[in-house]
């Protein structure tokens, strides 16, 4: 299993109290992700980024990233598609664990953020690591195999659902889905927010609510 590329911006005032990994969506990279760097610096001043490519070339776009194939996209299987999740996701686990261990944080001082099928990575692989992040934030994206969360759930964290109301690749339905779905599994901590006129991305509104929860939970407010 090799180790995920990665892009890293370090921290606005040259202290580690934190770190935020941004989880990039089908087809990008994590340059794509790692601009959002720039706006949430000077509020989390000693936080650091980092943003992974996914593990595969995407079979859509050969100029970018995949978590996993998608079916309905690529013409890949079922199969293919959940083989490759699991294994991207024993990958991202171990990228993280990495993370926390080279810079001597505890996992309550990591935060993730996703955009589409970052999102859906972020979602199935934090609650079912051995020990809670801090949080989670997930633009634009859904829950994997909702129907196995309650059983597979180890930790409770709270989590941020952003959604576009005119999003055309990921149903904006999959929001409230997702936050029944997570709360029905025992999570005491779901908020949400619609960005309004917002298509398939991420509006200042949005990153802005985003900024305000981040800071709650990494614990600069």
């Amino acid at each position: 299993m090799g180790a995920l590329e990665s892009k890293m911006r370090d921290s606005h005032s040259g202290r580690v109290g934190s770190v935020v990994v941004f989880l990039h969506g089908y087809g990008a990279d994590g340059a794509d992700l790692l601009g959002l760097a720039d706006p949430l610096a000077e509020h989390l001043p000693d936080t650091v980024f980092f943003a992974p490519d996914a593990p595969e070339r995407c079979i859509g776009n050969p100029m970018g990233y995949q978590w996993f194939p998608i079916p309905w996209i690529d013409g890949s299987s079922e199969e293919e598609a959940r083989t490759g999740m699991l294994r991207a996701v024993d990958e991202l686990n171990d990228y993280l664990d990495n993370i926390l261990v080279d810079y001597g944080l505890e996992p309550e001082q990591m935060a993730l953020v996703g955009f589409s099928q970052g999102t859906m990575m972020a979602l199935h692989v934090a609650p079912r690591r051995e020990d809670a992040l801090a949080a989670v934030v997930g633009f634009s994206g859904r829950l994997l195999e909702p129907e196995l969360l309650e059983d597979e759930k180890r930790v409770d964290f709270p989590v941020l659902l952003l959604h576009g109301d005119e999003d055309d690749v990921v149903p904006p339905q999959s929001l409230p889905e997702a936050a029944e779905a997570l709360q029905g599994a025992g999570f005491e901590k779901v908020y949400a927010h619609i960005m309004r006129g917002t298509g398939h991305g991420i509006a200042p509104d949005g990153l802005e609510v985003a900024v305000a929860f981040l800071r709650d939970q990494l614990g600069y407010s």
